[in-house]
């Protein structure tokens, strides 16, 4: 028999995110293999598997995050390689800053076997509810904040920004609870050419219990090396400016150009 990994997210808000798709494929899977970010929903993943097990062992501090992941996928490959059923469950979207579900689907079907990705909710979908951001409207752009370093990504000051894990920007190993100050500081330094160091941005964490409320608070960039962070922060940067719509642009599109701001057409 065909072994089949199916890879789901448990969402951002314990229990109240899992989708009846992925509460059926941890129920029915022969294997469940999980991280999760609360004690309700690790709850709630062992009663619809009590067999379950926690890929968090694999974490250790200090430990390269490549290697952390390693061990994950061969975890969950080991079980659909013998022909079971074999469900990973992650927080959030399981594709959104989860390296070990995309490679452990991209490995298995590689070697023949059948993988699939049912999606979740993600921190990002949490940020544009609590935001009250609509990325249609003013466009977005987002990186990780050690990404965002290390390829020089030159943001667009007309649309919005987020940066994600700032709290481990420049750390590329397990570190929780460590935030580097200096390395803030450099990203400060990469954006306020852009925005000015006294833009205001928003340090955002989505709250993972029904009962709490997300973290929304508003910072100026030069401040952002002195406020306290988690692995679960990240950064919104508003526009600092409203781009001028593109005159030509707009008459080779046929479209009105007053709906534009351009005057009549």
């Amino acid at each position: 028999m065909t072994g089949l990994l199916v890879v789901v997210g448990t969402g951002i808000k314990a229990i109240g995110h899992l989708t009846h798709d992925a509460r059926a494929w941890i129920a029915r899977a022969d294997e469940v293999h999980y991280v999760a970010a609360d004690a309700i929903t690790t709850a709630e993943i062992h009663r619809l598997h009590p067999g379950a097990q926690s890929l968090a062992r694999f974490y250790a501090v200090g430990r390269a995050r490549h290697d952390t992941y390693e061990a994950m996928v061969q975890s969950l490959l080991v079980g659909v390689r013998a022909g079971r059923t074999v469900c990973a469950a992650f927080y959030g979207h399981p594709g959104v800053f989860v390296y070990p579900s995309h490679d452990a689907i991209r490995r298995a079907r590689a070697e023949g076997l059948r993988a699939i990705m049912e999606p979740g909710v993600s921190a990002e979908d949490c940020l544009f509810a609590d935001l009250g951001v609509d990325p249609a409207v003013v466009g977005c752009a987002q990186y990780e904040a050690t990404d965002f370093l290390v390829y020089r990504r030159r943001p667009d000051p007309s649309a919005a920004l987020i940066l994600w894990q700032i709290g481990g920007v420049g750390d590329l190993a397990w570190n929780p609870g460590r935030t580097n100050a200096d390395n803030l500081r450099v990203l400060v330094a990469e954006l306020a050419p852009h925005y000015g160091d006294d833009h205001v941005a928003v340090v955002y964490e989505a709250p993972q219990l029904p009962v709490c409320a997300p973290r929304m608070d508003r910072v100026r960039l030069r401040d952002l090396p002195a406020v306290p962070l988690t692995t679960a922060s990240t950064l919104f940067v508003p526009p600092r400016e409203r781009r001028a719509a593109d005159a030509a642009m707009v008459a080779r599109l046929g479209l009105d150009a007053r709906r534009f701001g351009l005057g009549s057409p």
